[in-house]
């Protein structure tokens, strides 16, 4: 089969893209469209490329550290010689010192110049000096024996440790239990990649991995497993280092220590893990050279022949010497999954994003590799980055500038593809086809657009709409033909597209959610909470549904009740609201949990829509009960007055949330049954095994 090309594919695109237009306009009106195309053609949030800090060269006056007497880490910083190098590190930690509390210990290795004389002025400092100079692995071992915190953080004397180094090094401890091993992105100080980590060869030679790169590649931004950390800047549990041994003394005066101490961290069970948000920059081989022929360099190849015999056995798996890493090969031991969607998810904004960002954590806690494209190819700042910190691998302009030719690249190395989105998969599956055969394509419909399109159509009485539902409706149909799975949301809608396509395989693959702790009883709650995106024209009739038909009559009756409206991108209609007496419009938030800890009730007064609604399950998943419509409870496996109130008019939804409000019993019922609906039907448990069927068997 040819490869299609990119005429093809904007064709596709621009078909695809006029008939969302369309929709749109017909939902939203002119002037919610084109802020709605502004924000999708608005330049792209692209990562600055690495701006690097550099403390200003000075002649010596003392300072101080603003150390810790009962520190967190310690860092441990062997010199021997430099001073001027040494300097500048000391000076890079006093300007822009670690949020966690630590302390610093340098070892004078017998430094030849006045190092140990002119680092005896600097304050908050604990400085050791060696009797006589053993080399870098004797000073390392000095130091890590004379540490007070919980963890050691290694760094080299010629180093410049960027901003937050250390606390995004500590971070991945915090974050990915199980890690024992944790090393920085290095960067000369021309602003060029040194490493994002190493490889080892079978033989026990190693690569630094992206050497002489652009830093900010997506290559190299986010989380993940390596063969080594250079000791450099690394940090590893105090308790650990001590149970390990230390750095090997076979391997003095330095050299191979660093890749011997990953390979002991792993065989003992612990992951050893690049972390790119932790920057430094390092000059490299200021104190050793860089000849190894002669010198302390020459070292490295007698250490390198020790490496290998002493992890002959692990070494057998590793590539053969001389090949050029990529990141299909970095993650051949894996199942490797390539997601795209419209946009990169943001779980603090929608559901379904919060649904797809789960997923995401699902499958890489299954041992998954999960490389994301965003369909538009752009960066999404924090929410990127809040991807690449899981290990996601995730690409976007300017280093993925045509989804066809990154197809090209790298479809070979799929297992498994998912497309959410009918106009995404449509442009996506023929790429597949092409470029990634192998894979087995998935169409994840997010929910039924055709489907909450004919709702909304036959609320406002429009039959160009039902018309527009219709078309969708065979586009959807036309791209799960292409699929080998089709996933929705619930058994109703699985049952749908079973009508309509018998022979096809569809999987019902919910929303995802883990229970948070239950929060505040119900005498320390007050008032009512909505919650939802106003991109989601459903959210808006909801809203305004809600503030003019049903509120009224609660206030009616509560004059003192308030309602807490919160949503990013709320339009005209929406903001309004805040005239009627009782109404707070807050907009996009970002931390939900002082409503979910304060609210009484929370209101899902959805008129139309479709899927499962991910409002009503983080509100159960919290112990926050909901009053419901008959549309909004849909596919959730609810049971009226036992999980959720239902009612679907504005008189009877009043009396509902009224009811709600002020028994205390029913609350509690409905608080507990919640919670167990929740764990029951959309937990990361309940979808593992549909996630293993469809991604990893």
């Amino acid at each position: 089969m040819p490869v299609p090309g990119d005429a093809g594919f904007w064709w596709r695109r621009i078909g695809r893209w006029w008939q969302r237009v369309q929709a749109s306009l017909r939902t939203r009106g002119m002037a919610a469209s084109a802020r709605l195309l502004w924000q999708r053609l608005r330049p792209s949030t692209l990562p600055p490329r690495l701006s690097l800090y550099a403390p200003p060269a000075s002649a010596f006056a003392p300072f101080a550290l603003p150390t810790a007497t009962a520190p967190r880490a310690s860092i441990v910083i062997p010199v021997h010689g430099a001073l001027a190098h040494t300097l500048a590190c000391l000076r890079a930690l006093a300007a822009h010192p670690p949020a966690t509390p630590f302390e610093v210990i340098v070892v004078d290795d017998g430094s030849p110049d006045a190092s140990l004389q002119t680092l005896q002025h600097i304050a908050g400092l604990r400085l050791h000096a060696r009797a006589c100079n053993g080399g870098f692995i004797a000073a390392c071992n000095d130091g890590a024996a004379l540490a007070r915190g919980e963890f050691l953080a290694f760094l080299n004397n010629d180093t410049v440790p960027q901003p937050g180094w250390l606390d995004a090094l500590l971070a991945t401890f915090d974050q990915h239990p199980g890690t024992g091993l944790a090393g920085a992105r290095l960067v000369y100080p021309d602003g060029r990649l040194q490493e994002a980590g190493g490889v080892v060869f079978a033989d026990g030679s190693g690569w630094n991995y992206g050497r002489f790169d652009d830093p900010a590649h997506c290559r190299y931004a986010y989380l993940r497993d390596a063969d080594y950390l250079s000791g450099a800047a690394i940090a590893i549990p105090a308790a650990l280092f001590r149970q390990l041994g230390g750095f090997d003394a076979r391997y003095a005066p330095a050299y191979y220590e660093d890749t011997d101490l990953a390979f002991k961290v792993r065989a003992a069970g612990h992951r050893v893990l690049y972390q790119p948000a932790s920057v430094v920059v390092h000059a490299e081989g200021v104190t050793a050279g860089t000849d190894t022929g002669s010198g302390p360099k020459a070292a490295q190849v007698r250490n390198r022949a020790i490496f290998a015999e002493v992890w002959a056995e692990p070494l057998r798996r590793h590539l053969p010497a001389g090949t050029p890493p990529t990141p299909a090969l970095l993650h051949r031991r894996q199942r490797q999954v390539l997601l795209v969607d419209a946009n990169t998810p943001r779980p603090d904004r929608d559901s379904g994003s919060l649904r797809l960002f789960n997923l995401i954590r699902l499958l890489r806690d299954e041992g998954a590799h999960v490389v994301f494209v965003p369909a538009n190819l752009r960066a999404d700042g924090d929410a990127t980055h809040a991807l690449q910190a899981l290990g996601v691998e995730c690409w976007h302009a300017p280093d993925a500038t045509r989804l066809p030719a990154w197809l090209r690249a790298h479809g070979p190395r799929f297992q498994v593809a998912m497309a959410c989105r009918h106009y995404v998969a449509a442009e996506v599956f023929p790429l597949l086809r092409a470029c990634a055969p192998q894979a087995r394509r998935l169409f994840d419909t997010v929910d039924l657009h055709h489907l909450r399109e004919q709702r909304a159509a036959h609320l406002a009485g429009d039959a160009a709409a039902l018309r527009a539902a219709a078309r969708t409706r065979t586009h959807e149909l036309a791209v799960m033909a292409q699929a080998d799975a089709t996933v929705v949301v619930s058994a109703e809608e699985q049952a749908l597209l079973l009508q309509a396509q018998p022979q096809a395989r569809v999987e019902v693959l919910s929303n995802l959610h883990r229970l948070a702790a239950p929060g505040p009883g119900f005498p320390a709650r007050r008032d009512l909470l909505f919650v939802g995106g106003f991109r989601h024209p459903p959210n808006v009739d909801a809203a305004c549904w809600f503030a003019t038909e049903v509120f009224p009559l609660i206030r009616a009756r509560a004059p003192g009740m308030r309602l807490h409206c919160i949503g990013a991108d709320a339009p005209p209609a929406v903001a309004a609201l805040a005239a009627i007496p009782g109404i707070t419009v807050h907009g996009h938030v970002p931390n939900l949990q002082p409503w979910l800890d304060g609210c009484r009730v929370s209101v899902a007064p959805l008129r139309y829509g479709a899927g499962v609604k991910g409002k009503v399950n983080q509100a159960m998943a919290h112990g926050l009960p909901v009053v419901a419509t008959p549309c909004a409870a849909e596919g959730m496996h609810l049971r009226d007055g036992d999980d959720v109130l239902v009612a679907d008019t504005a008189a009877a939804f009043a009396h509902a949330v009224l009811r709600l409000h002020d028994d205390a019993a029913l609350w509690q019922r409905l608080a507990e049954g919640g919670r167990a609906n929740v764990a029951r039907y959309f937990s990361e448990d309940a979808a593992r095994a549909v996630v293993r069927a469809l991604f990893l068997d």
